[in-house]
């Protein structure tokens, strides 16, 4: 399925090990599909929306299964999701953006909480900073929460400018992991928990915002940001296109957590 047509999609680039572009196709003006080699020698597709300027980067994990359905002639599958489809409004607050799909279309259900998916995201944080540009931010939505959280738990001192939680699973379900399964008290950098009022999805309820910003003891500035509204057009409360996924106030989200990212892209990250 084809999102945002007036965007320009790029032919993917095989990277290798070192993240160095081994071969290249043409490219559009503003997104491009690239192919990673990562340290276990699987290859992951990534999308990278660059904002010109560039403020920094959003290193950004979709929920549900993670799947996103990236193809090197551009076309996403699953453009609806949220990290996908707001990837031009973050482009307009100046971030650029890098949004992972998984390898052979893998389940990434029960699998984001460990040790050696946190090593996917640490490769994915370094992908940004050597060829997209700091400071860099993880994003993780829904099901994707765990997986920022873990990533920020883990990452290397001084790779993150900060953490952005929406929507976080916080309740067990099919998968069987929540955000406190994945070290949240090892995070010590900056974060945002967002959480809409108006969620219904029974895994994310917004009442354990507070709790998830508790559970993270390490972070030096920890902010409960609260949303309100959202159209339902999923069937599932979980779905992208309802108020889980802000469905209808994309906008005024993006603009709210961007203004929390301007007030920390300029610490210690690099």
């Amino acid at each position: 399925m084809k999102t945002f047509a007036s965007l320009m999609f790029a032919l993917c680039g095989m990277l290798a090990a070192s993240g160095a572009p081994a071969e290249a196709g043409p490219r559009g003006d503003t997104d491009a599909i690239q192919t990673l080699r990562l340290a276990d020698g699987d290859m992951q597709r990534i999308l990278v929306a660059k904002a010109t300027p560039s403020k920094g980067t959003i290193v950004m994990l979709p929920g549900g299964e993670g799947d996103v359905g990236l193809h090197g002639d551009g076309d996403i599958r699953h453009g609806h999701n949220v990290v996908v489809r707001t990837r031009a409004l973050w482009n307009a607050h100046g971030y650029s953006v890098v949004i992972p799909d998984t390898i052979d279309h893998a389940n990434l259900r029960g699998q984001r909480s460990t040790p050696a998916y946190g090593q996917r995201v640490e490769e994915l944080i370094a992908y940004a900073h050597a060829h997209v540009g700091g400071p860099v931010f993880l994003l993780g939505t829904s099901q994707g929460a765990i997986a920022a959280m873990n990533g920020a738990a883990h990452a290397p001192e001084g790779r993150l400018a900060g953490l952005v939680l929406t929507e976080s699973v916080s309740v067990k379900g099919g998968s069987g992991e929540t955000v406190f399964d994945a070290d949240p008290a090892h995070v010590r950098v900056p974060a945002l928990v967002v959480a809409n009022r108006d969620d219904r999805c029974d895994v994310a309820p917004p009442g354990n915002a507070p709790r998830i910003a508790a559970s993270m003891t390490s972070s030096p500035d920890v902010h409960v940001l609260e949303v309100s509204g959202g159209v339902k057009k999923s069937d599932r409360d979980c779905g992208s296109l309802t108020p889980h996924g802000y469905f209808g106030i994309e906008s005024e989200v993006v603009s709210r957590i961007a203004s929390w990212l301007d007030a920390h892209r300029q610490g210690t990250a690099r």
